[in-house]
């Protein structure tokens, strides 16, 4: 186990790395989809306030 230590700490590490920028990702997609969905209900409620 010693001869692959720094080849098991290496792997792990960049796994960390890919799972922090997977949830790095996310998040942002989160953030922007929020946003998105935010304009469209502003947009729907000055529609339905334009038809009554």
């Amino acid at each position: 186990m010693r001869i692959y230590a720094d080849l098991i700490r290496e792997d792990f590490e960049a796994y960390i790395a890919d799972v922090q920028d997977y949830f790095r990702c996310v998040d942002e997609e989160r953030a922007r989809t929020l946003a998105e969905a935010r304009e469209v209900s502003e947009d729907y409620g000055r529609f339905l306030n334009a038809v009554e």
